[in-house]
């Protein structure tokens, strides 16, 4: 007997959501795998939120279709399986951090056989097996995200929504987060992380997708979405006729004394400023690599903003 391949973690088609005259999402189609990690990116305005709230059943949508773990939106059983740390939340400062994460494991149902060993496991997880005991009052933001995070994390759901999870953390607290999205996407969990810090998503993503006006403009493996690999060089004496002669290296194009070559494979470098020498060029500067997602985004979405009326 053949075994099915289990349904994505997340599959929206066509997913659209009109508040009165405003569309915040146009038909947007997107798909996120098991046991990845998935930056979901866009300027304000782009409809990111209301996304999010329409995956996690928070609002219905107007048209088109979703799924989660192959079970239509909203399915109340299926929320049990699902992670959420939300960009802005507070918990109660009289509680402990033990506390806290007790808390949602009733409202989760979890069982309480098990339960004990299981808050301890998420607070070591999330750095703060020595803070159980600590009233949340007592807690720098920094912190309250990592409560936050062992929150969304309890229980060991097989899809987590990070709502912009190193925002209140400093450089160290965020190299550790990195690590626990990695960990739990090892353990087989799909991770749908939604952040304006584009370095951070660089670092930890495996795909991506880049959202403007409601719709999904870009998405793929972060290769891909990046693009091609590209050369410029600082250049004289290079006239517009060689050109032609250059494309077995890349995509060739000149622009004053700025030589630019696209999809070229950077072991040959050395070879291509070897060819511009001898045809008695002046080389000034080498710059070799791919552009960041930073220059990419904004290539993608630079002259969106945000229009009147626009939903995040």
């Amino acid at each position: 007997m053949t075994n099915l391949a289990p349904a994505p973690a997340i599959q929206a088609t066509a997913l659209q959501k009109r508040y009165g005259r405003v569309e915040a999402l146009a038909g947007l189609t997107m798909t996120v795998e098991r046991g990845e990690v998935f930056g979901f990116l866009g300027p304000n305005g782009a409809g990111k939120t209301t996304t999010v709230k329409l995956l996690l059943g928070l609002a219905r949508p107007t048209a088109g279709s979703a799924s989660l773990l192959g079970a239509p939106i909203g399915d109340l059983e299926t929320r049990r399986r699902v992670g959420y740390l939300p960009e802005l939340f507070r918990y109660q400062p009289w509680l402990r951090a033990r506390e806290v994460v007790d808390l949602h494991a009733d409202l989760m149902g979890f069982p309480h056989a098990g339960r004990k060993a299981a808050i301890a496991d998420t607070l070591e997880l999330v750095g703060l097996a020595d803070r159980a005991r600590d009233l949340v009052g007592t807690f720098s933001k920094g912190m309250q995200q990592r409560l936050g995070l062992g929150v969304a994390l309890f229980g060991r759901p097989e899809l987590v929504f990070l709502d912009e999870p190193t925002s209140a953390l400093d450089p160290l607290g965020r190299v550790d987060v990195r690590a626990i999205i990695r960990t739990i996407r090892d353990r087989g969990a799909a991770v749908f992380l939604n952040s304006h810090l584009l370095t951070e998503v660089e670092l930890v993503c495996d795909r991506v997708a880049i959202v403007a006006k409601g719709k999904v403009v870009s998405e793929g493996p972060l290769d891909d979405v990046l693009g091609a690999p590209e050369v410029a060089i600082r250049v004289t004496g290079l006239e517009p006729s060689a050109l032609p002669e250059l494309e077995s290296f890349g995509t060739a194009a000149l622009d004053g004394d700025r030589l630019t070559l696209r999809g070229m494979d950077l072991e040959r470098v050395p070879d291509l400023v070897a060819s511009l020498v001898k045809r008695g060029c002046r080389i000034q500067a080498v710059d070799a690599g791919r552009r960041s997602l930073e220059e990419r985004f904004i290539d993608l979405v630079g002259g969106e903003g945000r229009e009147p009326g626009a939903a995040a």
